[in-house]
């Protein structure tokens, strides 16, 4: 049996019509394991149709403080005012976010979230993050601890990670991040929240020279140096829109990604290398840490050791 397990989750469901096309297009062809929906976005309402309609068992949250397209700027669902830039919407960037939210706002917020996809019908199995806001990586100031108690409250598996998988150009970089993910972690085992193993990143936007062949390579060589144990990874797949076109920044990355679920090749390489393809029911099953194990790390951490 495979000792190998890979979550690919499309993040920004709700974003955009070209957004959903895509991932709804994915999910109803088995490509990819899940999505996470996001909301306050200007297209929710089509997702969580979609999503009740086909009784979807795989939709998570994508938890969203942050609107950083010009095109597409919203509000909170709450009306927070720390939630907010001058022009009424949520911030643009994570820094805005972590440097002006007040942090009970921002939980009224994400039970509004939360509240809003259940209203619709929408079956929650798992919660991640827009933007990363709530981790505290631009200026330390991390909702973490009050997230993970959110989402013990309510069962809900989350994206965070237990190790620190060295290869991954982005996670691998950052000073302090394998501390952090093992206070953050064990915080989670002591809570029963369930986790995946390892967070595989890849840069978001469309690199200098960059192909889609190349970004296809780079992509398959990571399923044959997946680490053993429950990997997830995430995309933003969109479908080729005049409107995504004009007004999303490195739309091509988008519609890449959204191809590269349905390449051959792929495909393939995630059979030749041994990958399972699972969601976050396998991870609400599996990915709990004895409460025991997970005090005494956090202890470990807290005293320094």
């Amino acid at each position: 049996m495979t000792d190998k397990y890979l979550v690919i989750n499309c993040d920004d469901f709700g974003q955009s019509p070209a957004m959903n096309a895509a991932i709804m297009h994915l999910l109803e062809e088995g490509l990819v394991s899940s999505a996470t929906i996001m909301a306050p976005a200007p297209a929710f309402r089509e997702a969580a149709e979609w999503c009740r309609k086909r009784e979807q068992p795989n939709i998570g949250l994508h938890l969203t403080l942050t609107s950083e397209f010009d095109a597409l700027r919203f509000p909170s669902l709450t009306g927070g005012r720390s939630l907010h830039d001058e022009s009424g919407n949520m911030y643009r960037t994570v820094e805005e976010f972590e440097r002006g939210a007040d942090t009970a706002e921002v939980m009224r917020e994400l039970t509004a979230q939360y509240e809003a996809a259940a209203a619709c019908g929408v079956r929650i199995t798992h919660a991640d993050n827009h933007m990363g806001s709530l981790y505290g990586m631009a200026t330390g100031r991390s909702h973490i601890p009050q997230v993970l108690r959110w989402c013990a409250k309510r069962g809900l598996p989350f994206r965070l990670f237990r190790k620190v998988d060295p290869s991954d150009s982005l996670l691998g970089s950052m000073s302090g991040v394998e501390r952090a993910a093992a206070k953050a972690s064990a915080l989670a085992g002591v809570l029963g929240v369930a986790l995946p193993d390892y967070l595989l990143s890849h840069p978001f936007g469309l690199q200098e020279g960059e192909t889609y062949d190349a970004f296809k390579r780079m992509l398959i060589g990571k399923l044959y140096r997946l680490p053993a144990g429950v990997c997830e990874t995430y995309i933003h797949p969109g479908v080729d829109d005049p409107w995504m076109r004009e007004h999303i920044p490195h739309w091509e990355k988008r519609v890449w990604e959204f191809r590269l679920m349905m390449d051959e090749d792929f495909r393939y390489a995630l059979r030749d290398a041994g990958v399972t393809l699972v969601d976050y029911r396998f991870i609400r099953k599996h990915g709990r840490e004895s409460r025991l194990r997970a005090g005494v790390r956090l202890l470990g951490s807290v005293l320094g050791r």
